[in-house]
């Protein structure tokens, strides 16, 4: 004598079989998550919660579970459907697959039949049939999103695009003889950029040149700390005159940016700021935009945790 589980899957494939054939996708009493009333009162018919989520998005790795709420169910049986493949998952509290990540629950107590999907892998995503075998059956379905931790971040990310920016500008004054104190900040990119280059140009000749911590001037040093928010800094010491214009940093994922640096012998305008008061602001900028980083970072722990 078969066996109850075989009895079920055999149910399900005969009622499976003839969905094309009985099923109006057009619209009406025989449409799809439309339930017929089966010749009774149409309150005692089954019929979908239409709140159910349709959509669902679960992270690689972690679990996944699709709903599916069925009222007035009666004597039928509720199946999931892979339609990738059109593989039957489950029938009623029976799983048909030989792979164990798979599992229907249903509690007596309530009217959800849920598809639990252990350690999801992006190869899960697609939709899927919940099904009510009635004459003719009828489905609910709901597609599976499964994504990264990268995609998070770049969704978090989508609306900014990568931007580079000298703190202290648009105007830094020195004194001469002091340091010249630049910071470059990128942030906002999906990866550190490839190179930094820092350029010089005379404002008066328009002569304009790529900086070298190896070049005949001497004094120049460049330093870059790479991370989720680029950093580089640039110091020219025992500043001239001639050390005075325009400094480009220009990163290679970026719009360029500036600053004009005035080196000024003796004058004080209200604007005057040395090399020490820049490098004083620029850690403040640098200690700000970390605890903004720490936070974003709490907040994505705590949805990968969720």
């Amino acid at each position: 004598m078969p066996s109850a589980s075989a009895l079920h899957l055999a149910l399900l494939v005969g009622a499976h079989l003839v969905i094309n054939g009985s099923c109006d996708v057009a619209g009406g009493s025989g449409s799809i998550n439309a339930l017929p009333a089966g010749g009774g009162s149409s309150r005692l018919a089954p019929s979908f919660d239409a709140a159910t989520p349709r959509n669902v998005t679960a992270l690689v790795g972690k679990s996944a579970y699709l709903s599916c709420r069925v009222r007035n169910l009666g004597n039928r049986t509720v199946s999931w459907i892979r339609h990738r493949d059109l593989h039957i998952l489950t029938v009623g509290g029976y799983t048909y697959t030989s792979d164990q990540r798979f599992q229907a629950t249903h509690s007596p107590q309530t009217d959800d039949w849920t598809l639990h999907i252990k350690w999801a892998q992006q190869r899960d995503a697609g939709v899927y049939e919940c099904q009510v075998s009635t004459q003719p059956v009828r489905s609910f379905f709901v597609t599976l999103h499964v994504v990264d931790c990268d995609e998070i971040y770049q969704r978090m990310f989508s609306d900014q695009v990568p931007s580079a920016r000298i703190l202290g500008g648009p105007d830094l004054h020195v004194d001469i003889g002091s340091t010249i104190n630049l910071t470059c900040l990128i942030q906002f990119s999906p990866e550190p950029p490839a190179y930094i280059f820092w350029y010089h140009e005379d404002e008066v000749s328009g002569n304009k040149q790529v900086i070298s911590y190896d070049s005949s001037r001497g004094g120049v040093s460049v330093v870059t700390e790479k991370g989720a928010a680029t950093t580089s800094y640039l110091l020219v010491q025992d500043a001239t005159p001639a050390d005075s214009g325009r400094y480009s940093c220009s990163p290679s994922n970026a719009e360029v940016a500036s600053v004009r640096v005035h080196v000024l012998n003796g004058e004080r305008p209200a604007a005057m700021q040395t090399g020490s008061a820049g490098l004083s602001n620029s850690w403040r900028c640098i200690v700000a935009l970390l605890a903004v980083a720490v936070l974003r970072a709490k907040l994505l722990h705590a949805l990968l945790d969720s």
